[in-house]
């Protein structure tokens, strides 16, 4: 008795704590900033998975990881240097991996001399371990009135960008060789879209590290498409996700403290695994109405 006790006070008190941490401009600006970056992840999750391009996603993060710490090295803004670091790395994976039978070794040789630097910066530095830290796992410090700024800004770049270019990009995702065969850009919309993502990963570093963007512009997306096979719905469907969990994961991190992407990671995961479930079974249901039908015309 004495122990459910003990556990109930303990809850009670971290709620405590978690109402009293909302008052403080640092978390609702840290809220604000889940919920802008859940919106973009929602919005360009969808084309990430149509498109194959996962594992750009994770070169696209390391490489912000660099021009973060690069940033933090010369003594400008973190976020600055990581849109910088992620759009150069965007137009070269763009560039140099525009077969697809390349963009896997592309990605992979320039992720990894961009990792040397991170590194190299990241020794360099002579300020807190924390901050350069921080940049690895995300934190749920605010990036202030400033970094918020820029946040929405970029938030707003990406949405208008993707606005204009949704409709051929969505043509040319689907069936590349078509869309170019009636007159679509494909080469200059892969390069857009890149830069687009390389923007959208940078500012997740802000949220969730550069180690664990993937959590939030990929595994959103991925569950939504076990759910539904219509573009905008899995869109729709993404964006939810996605500010459930950045949104939930920063709130959950306030009381124990704990790095804000263990939580975006375990939500992100969660609902994955739900929708999975979700489909199989809703797949299998539609095959046995699909043989009910069959055997009954065969009567």
């Amino acid at each position: 008795m004495s122990d459910r006790f003990t556990d109930a006070m303990s809850r009670m008190f971290e709620f405590s704590i978690t109402g009293d941490l909302l008052r403080y401009d640092f978390v609702q600006q840290a809220l604000v900033a889940g919920a802008i970056l859940g919106l973009l992840a929602g919005i360009i999750g969808p084309l990430i998975i149509s498109r194959q391009m996962s594992f750009a996603v994770h070169g696209t993060s390391e490489l912000s990881l660099t021009g973060a710490s690069a940033a933090l090295l010369v003594g400008i803004g973190v976020g600055t240097g990581a849109i910088i670091g992620s759009v150069v790395a965007a137009v070269l994976f763009g560039l140099l991996g525009a077969k697809a039978r390349d963009r896997d070794s592309v990605i992979g040789v320039i992720m990894s001399f961009g990792l040397g630097l991170s590194v190299l910066f990241i020794w360099s530095y002579d300020g807190r371990t924390g901050t350069s830290f921080s940049l690895l796992i995300g934190q749920i410090v605010a990036p202030g009135g400033q970094g918020l700024a820029l946040l929405t800004v970029c938030a707003v770049f990406v949405v208008l960008v993707l606005a204009v270019i949704y409709r051929p990009l969505l043509f040319a995702s689907t069936d590349a060789e078509v869309a170019r065969a009636r007159g679509v850009p494909v080469r200059a919309l892969s390069i857009v879209f890149a830069v687009v993502l390389g923007v959208t990963a940078a500012l997740g570093v802000q949220v969730v590290g550069a180690l664990l963007v993937m959590a939030l512009l990929i595994t959103p997306a991925a569950a939504a498409s076990y759910v539904t096979a219509n573009p905008l719905t899995t869109t729709i469907l993404a964006v939810v996700f996605a500010e459930i969990a950045a949104v939930g994961g920063i709130l959950l991190s306030l009381a124990p403290g704990v790095p804000v992407s263990s939580f975006v990671t375990a939500i992100s995961f969660a609902i994955y695994v739900l929708c999975r479930i979700f489909g199989r079974s809703r797949r299998r249901s539609a095959g046995r109405v699909t043989t009910g039908h069959g055997h009954a015309h065969a009567h």
